[in-house]
């Protein structure tokens, strides 16, 4: 079918999904989520900020892709801060994505099932839970799966002989967007395909693979030009690589994003605990270049150590991949659902089953749909060098969406036709999926994981009773767990019950001795109650762990002037 006669249709499944998600982000306003105040969502936020403030850089490389930040930076100096204002343009990324799922179909099916293939997967879209929440928050996971599948559109349309059009512009936009999310980088074997594919002479294939990487530099110049000009530093995006590559690769891994001893849960807090363990185990300051190699050197001493433990690592990776299982390390998805704000849709399980079945009937009868398995699995392999959440893999879903839709039109006309050979492939194949598909896993942490930081969400909006039931019934499944002591200290200390606080904080740190957020807090309980002394010590042994912390530094001499006036002795402290 003629693109050009297709426009009409492509408009028409552009405004259905912009009105659906701005159904959405209307009952966003009232829910704990809209204002960033935690987690990766604060990182980005706060990071923003700064640069709409005019703090564009520091003498260190980047510590975190710093595409999105600047993108919302830039819209917070125009527009001011503004939650609202950040998921109204991502509902127009969201449209466009359903927008090119069409268009895919379109290019990938033929006849006049391509439509409904195309409507039926962008309506998939429309409907997906997941991505319905990744569009309003501060995270730029929509952005990333829209240049995802816009190269892969791009490249597979072409059918360029030139040696640098349209490639060295489809290099400058996977480039672009993986300062955003490194994981696009993973779309390039398409391009260079697509390239082979038309030119098919070695040398042209070549020259062209030059442009496409030449785009590629250009894109992605704002990182690395900073990052080895101005930090003085050889890394290419950022530095954080080496981090998540242990996180995902370690004695403790389970194929989620699990920290090992010592790494706070927050993204802030995880990348400062980062420099501070690596410099401490080296003895000196590191730059960020250093910090990295440290953690990916002890990834890669892990992986030459124990072979057969990391290949079963991987295996337990490509499970959590293809599995139902929501891990969402964000804890977004349900507790959005349960407020009101998602409309009731799909969610990963059914959909890799349908894909599944879709695919072993596209093999053969679609040829062209082979390159959207492709892109699929380019998307999913990106993952696996690191951990799986429910974030990481939304950039496979336009894919499997468009195979499921497939597969769902050739049952239909398998079954019209009575073609049972047809149709039995397609049951035997969603068989074998739903098998693959929801293997049961027991993993502990989704248990607690999603009332934990809803729990946040609500103690920062003051709701102190939601929050402290989903801190008890969080607790109920990690009796053990720092993190869950301490958030339930601080419910107790948000309503001036400092005995609770102190008992929660106290078995925090009988857990974790190096618990600062527990250390700050009882200093705090401490100099309420007039124990001066008591809260200096406290602030003085958190500081040792994070030495650089202003406000336990100011609390600190603020505590030190009141315990002068009460023991003058004190003034030589």
């Amino acid at each position: 079918m003629s693109f050009k006669r297709s426009l009409p249709d492509v408009a028409w499944v552009f405004v259905f999904a912009l009105v659906a998600r701005l159904g959405v982000l209307s009952r966003f306003g009232g829910s704990v989520y809209f204002s960033p105040s935690s987690g990766d969502m604060k990182f980005y936020a706060d990071w923003g900020r700064r640069i709409a403030a005019g703090h564009w850089s520091d003498p260190h490389a980047f510590y975190g892709l710093p595409g999105y930040a600047f993108l919302i930076g830039n819209i917070f100096k125009l527009a001011g801060f503004s939650p609202y204002t950040i998921a109204f343009l991502q509902t127009f990324s969201e449209a466009a994505i359903a927008a090119l799922i069409f268009l895919l179909a379109l290019w990938a099916y033929r006849g006049s099932r391509a439509r409904i293939i195309g409507a039926l997967a962008a309506l998939g879209w429309v409907l997906f839970q997941p991505a319905q929440a990744f569009s309003l928050i501060f995270m730029p996971t929509t952005w990333g799966v829209l240049a995802f599948w816009g190269a892969v559109l791009w490249s597979v349309r072409s059918t360029s002989r030139s040696l640098w059009k349209p490639w060295a512009a489809i290099g400058v936009l996977i480039g672009g967007a993986a300062t955003l999310v490194a994981t696009v980088l993973l779309v390039l074997p398409i391009a260079i395909a697509a390239a082979a594919r038309n030119l098919r002479k070695p040398g042209a294939v070549l020259a062209a693979t030059g442009f496409l990487l030449g785009g590629v530099a250009v894109g992605t110049s704002p990182c690395w030009y900073h990052n080895c000009f101005v930090a003085r530093e050889p890394v290419f995006l950022s530095a954080h690589g080496g981090l998540n590559f242990w996180i995902g690769n370690n004695p403790d891994a389970n194929g989620y994003p699990k920290l090992t001893a010592g790494l706070r849960g927050t993204q802030e807090g995880m990348l400062n605990d980062s420099i501070r363990l690596a410099e401490t185990a080296a003895g000196h300051p590191l730059s960020r270049a250093e910090v990295s190699r440290y953690w990916s050197d002890k990834a890669h001493a892990f992986i030459a150590g124990h072979p057969v433990q990391w290949l079963g690592l991987m295996a337990i990776k490509v499970r959590n991949l293809s599995n139902a299982t929501q891990y969402d390390d964000l804890s977004v998805i349900n507790p959005m659902w349960q407020e009101g704000v998602l409309t009731p849709g799909l969610r990963f399980g059914p959909v890799a089953v349908l894909a599944i079945a879709g695919l072993a009937l596209a093999w053969r009868r679609d040829p062209q749909a082979r390159w959207i398995a492709l892109a699929v699995a380019l998307s999913l392999a990106a993952v696996l060098p690191v951990f799986v959440t429910e974030r990481y893999r939304l950039a496979a879903v336009p894919g499997l969406l468009l195979l499921a839709a497939g597969g769902l039109t050739g049952l239909g006309e398998a079954v019209s036709e009575r073609n049972w050979k047809r149709a039995g492939i397609w049951l035997g194949a969603a068989c074998a999926g739903t098998l693959v598909a929801y293997f049961p896993i027991r993993e502990p942490t989704l248990l607690w994981l999603d009332d934990y930081n809803s729990g946040l969400r609500h103690l920062e909006s003051r709701h102190i009773k939601i929050a402290r039931a989903l801190f008890q019934r969080a607790l109920a499944h990690s009796p053990q767990n720092p993190d869950i002591l301490t958030a339930l200290g601080t419910s107790c200390l948000k309503v001036n019950d400092l005995n609770g606080a102190r008992r929660y904080y106290g078995q925090a740190l009988q857990i974790e001795p190096k618990a600062v957020e527990a250390l700050n807090n009882l200093a705090i309980v401490a100099a309420i109650e007039g124990r001066w002394a008591e809260a200096i010590k406290f602030l003085e042994t958190a500081l040792q762990i994070e030495p650089d912390d202003p406000k336990m530094a100011e609390l600190r001499e603020r505590c030190r002037r009141k315990l002068a006036q009460i023991v003058p002795s004190a003034c030589s402290w």
